[in-house]
């Protein structure tokens, strides 16, 4: 039955504006929030695209500084497998003294002390303290 008193039509549309009122004022709300949540995840974006750049950039050193102490040689090479004559002829025993590198003329070789020398045991009694 359509309602044909004026102060019934009145109260319904003042209720249905009032109602739509109330959700067009949440919808605002709801857009409001949305709209800070978008910009805060653009923000969390550009921070982390910095940090992709920032850590590739890292990679791209670390791969170089790879390639680089990889590429140079080492400072001595592997020992030999087999004395050259010319040192053996000098009697220098195989598996206890270093023998110098053709390669490298110019570095010097540690002169090594026997192991009683190096014996620090009975430095108590031999040498007493100093002080």
């Amino acid at each position: 039955p359509a309602k044909t008193d004026k102060a019934a039509i009145l109260i319904d549309a003042v209720r249905m504006v009032t109602q739509l009122r109330g959700e067009a004022q949440k919808l605002k709300d709801a857009n409001m929030g949305l709209q800070e949540k978008i910009k805060e995840l653009k923000v969390e974006k550009n921070e982390l695209r910095d940090e992709k750049q920032r850590l590739k950039a890292e990679k791209e050193k670390l791969e170089q500084q790879l390639k680089s102490i990889n590429a140079q040689p080492s400072f001595l090479p592997a020992p030999p497998t087999a004395l050259p004559a010319a040192f053996a002829a000098q009697g220098q025993a195989h598996g206890n003294k270093l023998v110098p590198f053709l390669s490298y003329p110019g570095v010097a070789m540690w002169q090594f002390m026997p192991p009683a020398a190096v014996d620090t045991s009975q430095d108590h009694v031999l040498r007493p303290p100093v002080a």
